[in-house]
């Protein structure tokens, strides 16, 4: 099945999704943020701890549900006699529902700038280690 890929999770956030931990993350890095931002509530996404540059056929993740989608953004202010700094920061939090462990089969897009997408197959409790 064709799902939309984040890459790079850290390996915390894929150990309590693996415990099929109901889960919200906050999505910052360019390469996950776009394309986070065009799911729709409902959607199913593929999630590994894999680097974008090492993505390939045979990379393991996690499938899950978005649940809730929120997008926010922190204005941080600095300032002394000498500069004035403004600083603005978007980022994206999801709530996801792990649904199974999966294996991409074939990774359809991995361009910089475009969405990342996969084809993953669900892999069955018994073979997943």
């Amino acid at each position: 099945m064709e799902y939309v890929a984040l890459t790079g999770i850290s390996e915390r956030v894929m150990s309590e999704l693996k415990q099929n931990r109901l889960l919200s993350i906050e999505i910052r890095s360019p390469h996950n943020f776009l394309p986070a931002l065009h799911l729709n509530v409902g959607d199913m996404l593929f999630l590994t701890h894999t680097s974008p540059e090492d993505l390939t056929g045979g990379s393991i993740g996690i499938v899950a549900k978005l649940l809730r989608h929120q997008v926010s953004t922190h204005r941080m202010m600095h300032s002394s006699e000498l500069y004035y700094e403004e600083r603005e920061t978007t980022s994206l939090r999801l709530q996801l529902d792990p649904k199974c462990i999966a294996r991409v089969r074939k990774v359809l897009n991995n361009t910089l700038g475009e969405t990342t997408k996969v084809d993953a197959e669900e892999i069955p409790l018994y073979n997943a280690r």
